[in-house]
């Protein structure tokens, strides 16, 4: 049995030979046209109030609705002197100077509310002015009624849709007045079309640019309103993340402390019945599975390069030696404590001294070479601290510089996490006071105190 295969020609020019740059140029080209004065041409598309925020819109009533109304006002206001200058150039008498008036007022009002239309009426009306009014002036092939229009109808438009569109009417523009040139014009010596393109040039280029510019810096406003939101979120997460170690530091010290405990209590007592041993042994395994648990939930906010501090957090005990360090950077703290003195839940501790450092690491920033005063109170409820800069000496030889706000976020949320309250705002000096508020439960702190 023989098997026969057939083989069938390729067909030269096929439609999946791929079209060359070239081609796909021109094809978007004309597409872009097409999209830009051709499609919905006379589309209805009125010229919204301006958003004013100038001074005449801060003075309010009459002045703010005038303010609303000048883009309409201007384009009319050129509209009329076109066609006064159209009037003013016709030498014939009866209805033909009114005629030429508004065929060069009507293009540039329809810019208002059907703009690309507009740019079509222009050149139409140019014709029409141009045949009915052909001996009454020199240049060709716009008159100076007409001229001004057209400008007028191009500015505006460019204004109103994007410089694709501009680059269109430009070319068409030059099209069209080469075109009339070349089929009419041979009666007419002197010809405007070099000055119109010029004009228009100049014209529609200073406005590309300020659109481009205004477009550019919409991008840069929106991009770095982003970046700012995302920054403060990034911040804030991270500082999440910093509590969240530190915390889960903490409590895991304290579970271990109470596992092993519970595990040693029964060795130190003699003989102890059966119910102290299951007590304790209970103890150790709800504590074993606090940790557990614990560690599982809080795991999740250590980054995989996160390693755990050598040295024990900090405490309001080390608070001098951070004073010590912010006097040689060359700010004069005092420090006041008022209360009985004693010791509080870790936890509560490295918040205060976190919030202290953050603070005074803010008054050297914001108002370096001021005084500062740090006031810390123990009272019945909690830990009562107040942190407190002076301004900065007009003689003062360092300059300020700002940081993003992240530092107060911070600090807020240290406090919110201990549920405890927290002011902040300048003083009548000139200054700047923190004020921050972290309960401590009566249990709690009788208990580090037997501890």
């Amino acid at each position: 049995m023989t098997d026969t295969t057939h083989t069938q020609p390729t067909p030269q020019g096929g439609a999946a030979r791929p079209r060359s740059p070239e081609f796909r140029l021109a094809a978007d080209a004309l597409r872009g046209l097409r999209q830009d004065l051709f499609h919905d041409a006379f589309a209805y598309r009125p010229l919204p109030r301006r958003d004013a925020d100038g001074r005449l819109a801060r003075r309010g009533g009459r002045m703010k609705e005038y303010a609303d109304w000048a883009p309409h006002t201007v384009v009319a206001v050129l509209g009329a002197m076109a066609a006064f200058l159209a009037v003013g150039s016709t030498d014939d008498s009866g209805l033909l100077p009114l005629v030429c008036g508004l065929l060069a007022l009507g293009p540039v009002l329809l810019t208002l509310a059907r703009p690309v239309g507009a740019f079509w009426s222009s050149l139409a009306a140019t014709t029409v002015t141009a045949v009915i009014a052909g001996g009454n002036w020199g240049d060709w092939p716009w008159t100076p009624g007409s001229f001004l229009s057209h400008l007028v109808v191009l500015t505006v438009v460019a204004l109103r849709t994007r410089p694709r569109t501009a680059a269109w009417m430009w070319v068409l523009t030059a099209a069209y007045g080469f075109v009339l040139q070349s089929s009419f014009g041979w009666r007419h010596y002197d010809t405007n079309i070099g000055p119109m393109l010029v004009l228009s040039a100049l014209i529609l280029l200073v406005v590309t640019v300020r659109q481009i510019r205004r477009e550019a810096q919409q991008e840069v406003t929106a991009q770095q309103t982003v970046t700012a939101v995302e920054r403060s979120r990034r911040t804030l997460l991270e500082e999440r993340t910093t509590i969240a170690r530190e915390l889960h530091d903490v409590v895991a010290h304290h579970m271990s402390v109470v596992a092993i405990q519970a595990e040693a209590a029964p060795y130190r007592v003699e003989n102890p019945p059966p119910e102290l041993e299951k007590a304790f042994a209970t103890i150790r395994e709800n504590a074993v599975a606090a940790l557990t648990e614990l560690r599982r939930v809080l795991g999740v906010v250590r980054a995989e390069d996160y390693e755990a501090p050598d040295a024990p957090q900090p405490t309001l005990a080390d608070l001098d030696g951070l004073l010590a360090n912010v006097r040689e950077a060359g700010l004069e703290v005092e420090k006041a404590v008022t209360g009985a003195v004693r010791e509080l839940p870790q936890g509560v501790e490295l918040s205060a001294y976190r919030i202290v450092q953050e603070a005074l690491s803010n008054t050297l920033r914001h108002a370096p070479e001021a005084g500062a005063r740090v006031e810390i109170g123990y009272v019945l409820g909690g830990l009562g601290l107040r942190i407190v800069n002076g301004p900065p000496p007009a003689s003062a030889l360092l300059k300020p510089s700002p940081g993003a706000g992240h530092g107060i976020t911070g600090m807020r949320e240290r406090v919110s996490m201990l549920n405890g309250e927290m002011t902040t705002g300048p003083t009548a000096d000139g200054g700047y006071e923190v004020t921050v508020f972290l309960p401590v439960p009566a249990a709690d702190t009788a208990i580090e105190g037997e501890a």
